[in-house]
């Protein structure tokens, strides 16, 4: 069987979960391309693009293995599930709810002659809440999930609908959790959630309380938070996470817009300026961090002059990197109803010129740490280069000239210069294994 997926970290984590349970019950996974009579497709639908790509993975899948049984699952299978029994070759949708149960009716999507539709009431959902997966084929990364759902209702997002409300890993099993990642040979685990500040466990635990206890275990590996919430972001967890030799000093903190007026009609729960202090007090306690933020451009009603305050806004704060989504109407979001629709052409622009402003900064945080010692986990090896690559602490993408038999776990590289083809990157030379708290 083959399965392919789409969209955000947790879905990789949950379809990581998938292919395990196939592999307990026999079933030998390939790559999708090759012949095969099961093809799981995990998809998003946070953009009208990712509807788009389910499409073209279903026919791709078909295309090298025409008698294929094609189970669609994740977001966009649960928001619109008869949409995707209509498509030519689909033998069953499952919804979120359902995911953890794919293997086990395997044969009973072998054997259907009509689609079946599988999608139920999320409210009690917590099938893959502790799940965690590597990225990519690497051994070195795991993704944690701490918590799934949310309960926020801001006016462009499917999130609560395809996820249902807010649940949370029970709190005493997060540190045995990721105990068994280090155990596994991860030597860095990044804690996930849909709304991962918003994390609170049956028990009563906030997400303060899991990073607090984190940072009191003597952890073999490096532990990385994941995006969060300016709201949810508070100055004791980022007090913690200073701290700490054991969190990556980074952290992802998405804006959406820099406009006042466009983040009220996003419905979003705090204003610029308080996202100002949250990134300036980031600052302040972890001058090289690495900050990175999520922006929205083209939301209805984003006239020239509003963009041009969200452009500013964003010049004037200490971030490292953007994350840059050109807006798309979803079904079933007020948004999608707003006045002001931006055009189309009118939407690439800004997205490009938010882009290139994000190529410059990040460049600018890549080049600041030459001559300086850095922690990288390597991820993978460049034979054609000799280098390994991996992520620093602060999340700057470093290829380090090194041995090519490195001793698993994390290692100071010292940085000698932005690579030429690609400046947000720099290449560095192997100094040695950095102790366990992976402090310099």
């Amino acid at each position: 069987m083959a399965l392919h997926t789409l969209g955000c970290k947790l879905n990789y984590s949950e379809t990581s979960s998938i292919a395990e349970d196939f592999r307990k019950r026999g079933y030998e996974i390939v790559d999708l391309g090759e012949p095969t009579d099961i093809i799981v497709i995990n998809t998003c639908t946070v953009t009208e693009q990712a509807d788009t790509e389910c499409r073209k993975i279903i026919r791709r899948g078909l295309k090298a293995a025409p008698d294929a049984r094609v189970v669609v699952t994740g977001c966009y299978a649960q928001l619109k599930p008869e949409e995707i029994a209509s498509f030519d070759g689909v033998t069953a949708v499952v919804g979120t709810a359902g995911k953890s149960h794919i293997a086990a009716h395997a044969e009973l999507y072998l054997e259907a002659t009509a689609p079946i539709v599988d999608v139920q009431d999320l409210d009690d959902d917590t099938s893959f809440v502790g799940s965690s997966t590597a990225e990519g084929d690497s051994r070195s990364r795991a993704f944690l999930k701490l918590q799934d759902g949310c309960d926020y209702s801001c006016s462009f997002c499917t999130i609560p609908l395809a996820r249902g409300p807010a649940r949370a890993m029970a709190f005493p099993d997060v540190i045995p959790a990721i105990r068994d990642l280090s155990q596994q040979g991860y030597t860095e685990v990044v804690l996930s959630g849909i709304n991962l500040g918003e994390y609170h466990a049956p028990t009563g635990e906030r997400f303060v309380d899991v990073v607090r206890t984190v940072a009191s275990e003597a952890l073999p590996l490096r532990v990385r938070v994941s995006s969060i919430e300016p709201n949810t972001l508070t100055t004791a967890i980022i007090d913690i996470i200073a701290s700490s030799p054991v969190f990556a000093k980074h952290l992802h903190i998405p804006l959406q817009s820099g406009s006042s007026e466009i983040l009220r009609k996003m419905r979003r729960r705090y204003q610029p300026e308080h996202y100002r202090e949250i990134v300036e007090y980031v600052r302040h306690t972890m001058s090289d961090a690495g900050i990175g933020i999520d922006v929205i451009v083209g939301f209805p009603g984003e006239t020239d002059e509003l963009f041009e305050e969200s452009y500013r806004f964003l010049e004037s704060v200490p971030w490292s990197y953007l994350h840059v989504f050109t807006y798309s109407e979803r079904v079933n979001t007020p948004a999608a109803a707003y006045p002001g629709r931006v055009p189309v052409d009118v939407r690439r622009a800004r997205t490009a010129r938010l882009r290139a402003l994000s190529d410059h900064r990040r460049s600018q945080h890549a080049a600041s740490f030459v001559g300086n010692n850095v922690v990288i986990v390597p991820e993978s090896y460049d034979a054609a280069t000799s280098r390994w690559v991996g992520w620093s602490s602060e999340y700057v993408r470093v290829h380090m000239s090194g041995p090519e038999l490195l001793v698993r776990g994390a290692h100071v590289a010292q940085v000698v210069s932005p690579l030429q083809d690609h400046p947000t990157e720099v290449l560095a030379t192997w100094q040695g294994l950095s102790a366990p708290s992976h402090t310099t």
